[in-house]
């Protein structure tokens, strides 16, 4: 089954539907300059409205020690997800002993990795805009059609661009084990949308896993 997770959690209407509907991972970005921008604070008192349940993943751009410090102390997340250098994750790992998961932009089948270079995980998403101020797919899915044949020895996510109405296909083109949505499924920028969260999930897994996992 399509592993799930919802990235840019920062209310608690969005992180309970994302809980509610049976996400496997549910994301906090720590990341000053995006719109889905929260504090460890306020991540924390987040993830204390549902203990259990859902992995907790913190985001991350090339954090200092005591930016990862402080996330770790106030969320105690499952997962670091990096955008920095291999050389990085590695050395944060080996740190905290926390699995960490490396972000890795693509927009030719020449840019797919051969290995997770000491990750516990890759996630896959379009390489961002030059222009772009924020690392990640910038809500912009890459041609899923260089994923064809593409069989790592390594656990993946996809990401970037990711909606409702085109998960599922995603999902059929790439095999993709893991799925991320973050602006997929908001009403605006930073904004979740409970029904869009649901909608997602359905597309991704099928209404019938949905209703289950509501306890309808």
């Amino acid at each position: 089954m399509t592993r799930i997770k919802i990235c840019g959690l920062n209310d608690a209407a969005g992180f309970d539907a994302a809980v509610d509907c049976g996400a496997d991972y549910v994301a906090f970005n720590f990341f000053a300059k995006s719109p889905r921008f929260v504090t460890p604070p306020q991540a924390a008192a987040l993830s204390a409205r549902r203990p259990g349940g859902p992995s907790r993943v913190a985001l991350l751009v090339e954090p200092d020690d005591a930016l990862v410090d402080s996330v770790i102390l106030a969320l105690r997340p499952d997962i670091l997800q990096l955008y920095a250098t291999a050389d990085r994750v590695a050395e944060i790992q080996a740190r905290t002993g926390i699995a960490v998961w490396r972000a890795v932009g693509v927009a030719t089948a020449a840019d797919l990795p051969i290995s997770a270079n000491g990750a516990t995980a890759l996630l896959i998403e379009a390489k961002p805009p030059k222009d772009a101020t924020r690392p990640g797919g910038n809500a912009t899915a890459f041609d899923w059609d260089v994923l064809r044949g593409w069989k790592p020895e390594f656990d993946w996510l996809l990401a970037g661009g990711l909606t409702p109405d085109n998960v599922a296909a995603a999902i059929r083109v790439t095999g993709a084990p893991a799925v991320d949505v973050a602006s997929g499924v908001e009403s605006a920028a930073g904004v979740k949308d409970p029904d869009r969260i649901r909608a997602f999930i359905q597309a991704a897994r099928g209404r019938a896993f949905v209703q289950a996992a509501r306890g309808l």
